[in-house]
């Protein structure tokens, strides 16, 4: 049935042509813009995650930034404290050389002057965008990633850098929780006077009987001949053990008691008696340190040096201060982030050696047992108190401090600043190292940030990208459609014409 007022067959065209107009549309669109998902309407769970993704790729963009930042700021550190370390290097040098009397020190102090003066100005110019490594202690955070978990919540994650103070600082002591019984003192005076072993000679020997001593590994003998008394023995030990000429030891006699005396500050004298004889003679050690009640064939005189003996389990945080008193003067060392007893017994060392006080020297031991650090002092004057205390919640003293009391025109000078200068070096060095391997890291995180927001990108784009080959092809399809569509649209739209040929 043919009828003027319904067109099935135009319609059928119509709807045809509209499908493909849209098909061709789309398909322009993805030429066009060169995405397959361009908005929320063509796929909204993939535009959604893609928008998501392309987020991070924006902040992982930052975060770049922020580690090149990051690396540079390391990388001026860096330089820094190995510049440091090489001018301490010469520094040494200058110390080494004043080790020999006939050297003109005066001279060499004015070169560790300049030197000392160059390390202070590459510490205040060691800065990147007002940012200095090596001054203070406040660690420093450095942008590294943003972390994404399941649930969609973002956490950012930061490469810590921890500052390495190369100044001169002499730190804040601090009045927080007490410290005391972290350090223990040998004794509560140290004096000039010398430890001695007595040695006691009986009276019961014959002629050609030998009596033998040994003083700090050499061995001694006298032979008795007929009539010999003990005092006799005792003064011909003296003159052999005097003799000797040994560097702080001497002996002495009264009425067959033998009296050995050492003056070492740092080195105990070890001494052994005995005999070769017929008979029953004894030559044997009655008072050793001062005790007298003692019968010993052998022992060994103490050091003069007394001690502080630091714990072997404490930690030490940053802030926590030590101060060791002797007499009226009191020198104190307020460690830093990450640092032992090792560094608090170095540095208290530091500060009494800085103060330059005549008569006192020092010297830091670790016990090859039990690990435990101790910080010896001698005194070659009159006896003072001696004493240690601690205190935390203190500012940290620099990592150099003591550099500038360096004094090398005295014997006394230049013997300390030979073990300080070292302890400096130490410093720096490990500074250095700790600088270079946070940039390292941080070169490592950079490299893998920037790899991630390729790998992101390329993920973005293989959701929401266009297949371009394919769209072409398509594009080519639908315009042969449209064109057939618009022919069979007229075709349909002809059929009202034909019903006019029935009425003619």
């Amino acid at each position: 049935m043919s009828s003027i007022l319904t067109n099935n067959s135009a319609m059928v065209a119509l709807q045809t042509l509209k499908s493909i107009n849209k098909n061709l549309s789309q398909t322009q669109g993805e030429i066009s813009t060169g995405k397959r998902v361009a908005s929320a309407k063509d796929n909204a769970a993939v535009w959604a995650i893609s928008k998501v993704m392309e987020s991070d790729v924006k902040g992982f963009k930052g975060i770049s930034d922020s580690l090149s930042l990051g690396e540079s700021t390391v990388a001026v550190a860096r330089n820094a404290a190995e510049a440091v370390t090489d001018l301490l290097t010469e520094i040494k040098g200058k110390i080494v050389a004043a080790q020999e009397q006939n050297v003109d020190r005066s001279k060499i102090q004015t070169d560790i002057s300049a030197l000392r003066n160059q390390i202070s100005s590459v510490v205040g110019a060691a800065q990147f965008n007002g940012l200095n490594m090596v001054k203070g202690t406040d660690d420093v955070n450095i942008l590294s990633s943003l972390d994404r978990s399941s649930d969609g919540s973002v956490t950012a994650s930061n490469i810590t850098v921890s500052r390495q103070d190369l100044t001169t600082d002499q730190g804040v002591y601090g009045s927080g929780t007490s410290l005391t019984a972290n350090g223990t003192a040998s004794a509560a005076a140290v004096a000039g006077t010398a430890n001695t072993a007595v040695v006691t000679i009986a009276n019961t020997w014959a002629a050609n009987d030998v009596a033998n001593i040994s003083v700090a590994g050499v061995d001694l003998s006298y032979t008795f001949q007929a009539g010999d008394s003990v005092t006799d023995v005792a003064n011909a030990f003296t003159g052999l053990i005097n003799g000797l000429g040994l560097d702080g030891i001497s002996a002495s006699n009264s009425s067959g008691v033998l009296t050995i005396s050492t003056t070492r500050a740092f080195e105990g004298v070890a001494v052994t008696s005995g005999e070769t004889t017929a008979g029953n003679g004894d030559v044997v050690i009655t008072g050793l340190n001062g005790t007298s009640s003692l019968t010993l064939t052998s022992g060994t005189i103490d050091e003069r040096a007394e001690n502080v003996a630091f714990s072997t389990s404490a930690a030490v945080n940053d802030g926590d201060g030590y101060k060791i008193t002797i007499g009226s003067n009191s020198y104190d060392y307020v460690a830093g982030k990450g640092e032992t007893m090792e560094d608090v017994a170095k540095g208290l060392k530091i500060a009494i050696d800085s103060a330059g006080v005549s008569g006192i020297t020092t010297k830091v031991v670790q016990d090859s047992t039990s690990g435990q650090w101790s910080l010896k002092v001698d005194n070659s004057g009159s006896s003072a108190s001696f004493a240690i205390a601690g205190n935390a919640g203190g500012t940290a003293a620099g990592g150099l401090r003591g550099l500038e009391a360096i004094d090398v025109t005295t014997d006394a000078g230049a013997g300390s600043a030979l073990d300080n200068i070292e302890t400096m070096i130490s410093a720096s060095i490990d500074s250095a190292a700790q600088f270079g391997s946070s940039q390292g890291r941080i070169q490592i995180q950079n490299d893998f940030i920037s790899k991630l927001s390729d790998s992101l990108k390329s993920g973005i784009g293989s959701m929401v990208d266009a297949d371009m080959e394919a769209a072409s092809a398509r594009l080519q399809a639908l315009q042969v459609q449209q064109q057939l569509g618009t022919q069979a649209l007229s075709i349909a739209n002809q059929a009202p014409q034909n019903i006019l040929s029935l009425f003619r």
